[in-house]
């Protein structure tokens, strides 16, 4: 039974969104439903491979940290750039069916809008110009790090 190219589809937009726990369920609905072949084989671990990519975000060295997924002319060119290798004949089965996964990749991607993360993974910097926090009125009775740091001799 070949690919389903919808699943394929599905999968490259729930990476693409970073959604990974639905991601990763349709990369086992995918596994299990390839023939074992070489071919396939490659096709898998390249999918795989850009799932763990996708999720690691700031590995300068993967090549899906560095595209960017806006630049449809550019996704186009590695479109290119991939089916070159699927067509290249010395190429074994399994790097065949890997640089397919690439190439419909960039297919997709180029054909989709993937937007912006919006939330950066480091914690924002704190301006020391910046006013102090305004006490809620449920929280007036929580104690805070002033709380112990104003009066260091009580126990």
């Amino acid at each position: 039974m070949p690919i389903s190219s919808a699943m394929v589809t599905r999968f490259f937009q729930l990476l693409a969104n970073r959604q990974f726990t639905e991601a990763e369920r349709e990369l086992d609905r995918l596994k299990q439903k390839m023939q074992k072949t070489e071919w396939n084989r490659g096709y898998f671990r390249a999918l795989y491979g850009m799932l763990l990519s996708r999720k690691a975000n700031g590995d300068s060295y993967a090549f899906l940290s560095k595209v960017d997924l806006d630049d449809k002319a550019a996704l186009h060119g590695y479109r290119r750039e991939f089916l070159d290798h699927v067509r290249n004949r010395f190429h074994g089965d399994f790097d065949r069916g890997f640089f397919s996964a690439w190439a419909d990749c960039m297919r997709v991607l180029s054909r989709i809008t993937v937007p912006k993360i919006v939330g950066n993974l480091e914690p924002p910097k704190v301006d020391s110009n910046e006013q102090e926090l305004e006490t809620v009125k449920a929280d007036e009775g929580q104690a805070t790090i002033e709380n112990f740091l104003e009066n260091p001799e009580e126990g």
